[in-house]
């Protein structure tokens, strides 16, 4: 049985994790507002008690994906790239372990959005023929260096 992979991620992208799960979850906070304000002035015969509902769902949406998840993520997150094929674990109650071979690899990105830029992270995203596979939070410098490794790999595995 193969080794699992070794590399992690760095701890700083719980922060990143949680703060667009923050801003997830006040997208859904606008559900129980809505709901309200439309309680309240348009049909003032609904009933009160599905705002506090929506309400409590929105909450533990906060404490579970913000607070609690993040770092259960991370812990359980690996990666390795190898010569021949990139290995990636990830996953808590179903682990997926996805082995993308060198050869199926078609181009490799980094990608920043605003929430990595402030942290001077990127995302490592592999395309083959079938899906694209991610290296969620890596550094910028390190993101770089996983591009240039794959993508010289790729290029070296396709030649032969």
């Amino acid at each position: 049985m193969r080794a699992e992979p070794s590399l992690r991620l760095p701890e700083k992208v719980i922060r990143v994790w949680r703060l667009q799960n923050l801003l997830n979850t006040l997208f859904w906070l606008l559900i129980p507002v809505v709901y309200e304000l439309v309680r309240r002035f348009i049909f003032t015969n609904f009933y009160e008690w599905i705002t506090w509902v929506l309400l409590a769902l929105v909450v533990l949406d906060l404490i579970i994906n913000v607070i609690i998840w993040p770092p259960i993520r991370w812990r359980r997150f690996r990666y390795e790239v190898y010569d021949d094929e990139i290995d990636i674990r990830e996953g808590v109650l179903v682990v997926t372990r996805t082995l993308v071979p060198m050869v199926r690899v078609q181009h490799v990105d980094t990608v920043q959005g605003p929430i990595l830029r402030k942290h001077d992270m990127s995302v490592v995203s592999i395309t083959s023929a079938a899906e694209t596979h991610e290296i969620p939070g890596l550094d910028v410098a390190d993101a770089d260096q996983v591009r240039d490794q794959i993508a010289k790999l790729a290029a070296v595995t396709e030649d032969d």
